[in-house]
């Protein structure tokens, strides 16, 4: 997948725990978790919202473009 989830650095950096986000957004901490490892489909922007609130980041700051080896060839080739 080309999106990367940087969610636990922003964490870290803000001292927070995942269960306290996870109950300032509202979201449950097995759902907050599986955004984390990158094992969800899909983003809310409602969730992405909140969760930029209680970090005070940027969907940036969590939330990162990787060209797999595809795109990267993909982009080569043009």
């Amino acid at each position: 997948m080309a999106i990367e989830i940087t969610l636990d650095m922003m964490l870290v950096k803000r001292k927070l725990s995942s269960r306290e986000v996870a109950q300032a957004i509202g979201l449950s901490e097995t759902n907050l978790s599986l955004f984390k490892s990158g094992k969800v489909k899909g983003v809310r922007f409602q969730s992405l919202d909140a969760l930029c609130k209680v970090l005070d980041c940027q969907p940036g700051d969590i939330l990162r473009y990787v060209p797999d080896e595809e795109d990267a060839e993909r982009s080569e080739g043009a």
